[in-house]
């Protein structure tokens, strides 16, 4: 057993012992989304700083709990704040909690986040689902050690998010009436925000959406064989130039704040609408 499947295993253990169960729906929710976390019955909740070889969050709008409850007839499991690459941490702290949640025997993996508008079809506060990604970030978590255990050396990306789980948000949101885009995600490091020009080359490159985040996961879920759906928050409009605008976390923040209601609404009847 490798390194990285000792340590998740030792996790698991201590959340095991703590009352995690069953984990029918892994969920991961981005800046200033915390507020969904209410949805849940029977909660149990645990602060990051408890979890054995878990980092802490350092982010504003990330709340730094792990929430174990039911939704209807599902047990989720939330992570309300993620870690970021930014922060310090390395990929492989950035990605533990992929692992931890693979070994609790999680299946579907929902990923929400904040991310800069360069669709110039997008206004803040449009819900966009994440079909593809293009990874700039300067290292992938899969560099190193390989442990033939927990996935494939060269795990193929093509299908890294499944077109019948969005399809099945789809759906959903249309009954809704919820406008909800599809578009690709590009991620790098931060923490500062992109120039004007590093806006231009990312639309030219093909990618609707901008972040700090989400596509180290989304490979290391690949790898431990998770089903993933990502859903983006646009907090503000990089794109076109003449559209842009000094933007403040503390205004992200807000952006996300006034979206819960609607995001909470979508997925809360997506999770009802799954086997």
């Amino acid at each position: 057993m490798g390194v990285i499947a000792e340590k998740a295993d030792l996790t698991t253990e201590y959340l095991r012992n703590r009352g995690v169960g069953t984990v029918d729906i892994a969920m991961v929710l981005g800046t200033g989304l915390s507020g969904i976390e209410t949805m849940l019955k029977d909660k149990l909740i645990i602060d990051y700083s408890d979890i054995p070889l878990f980092p802490i969050s350092t982010v504003e709008g990330h709340s730094g709990k792990l929430i174990y409850g039911r939704l209807g007839n599902k047990n989720l499991l939330l992570l309300s704040g993620r870690f970021h690459y930014y922060e310090g941490y390395g990929m492989e702290e950035v990605t533990y909690y992929i692992h931890v949640m693979a070994t609790l025997g999680a299946k579907n993996l929902v990923m929400t986040n904040a991310a800069g508008g360069l669709n110039p079809r997008y206004h803040a506060g449009d819900l966009v689902l994440v079909r593809d990604h293009i990874n700039l970030f300067p290292a992938n978590p899969l560099r190193g050690t390989y442990d033939a255990e927990l996935g494939p050396r060269f795990p193929d990306m093509l299908h890294a998010y499944p077109v019948t789980l969005r399809n099945s948000m789809k759906n959903t949101a249309a009954a809704m009436g919820i406008k909800l885009h599809e578009g690709v995600y590009l991620g790098w490091q931060g923490p500062s925000l992109e120039t004007p020009a590093e806006y231009k080359m990312a639309r030219m490159l093909g990618a609707d959406l901008v972040g700090m985040s989400t596509v180290p996961e989304v490979i290391v879920a690949k790898y431990r064989n998770l089903d993933v759906l990502v859903l983006s928050i646009v907090s503000n409009i990089c794109f076109p130039p003449s559209a842009l605008k000094e933007t403040t976390i503390e205004e992200v923040v807000k952006v996300m704040e006034a979206s819960t209601e609607k995001v909470m609404r979508l997925l809360t009847a997506w999770i009802d609408s799954q086997e």
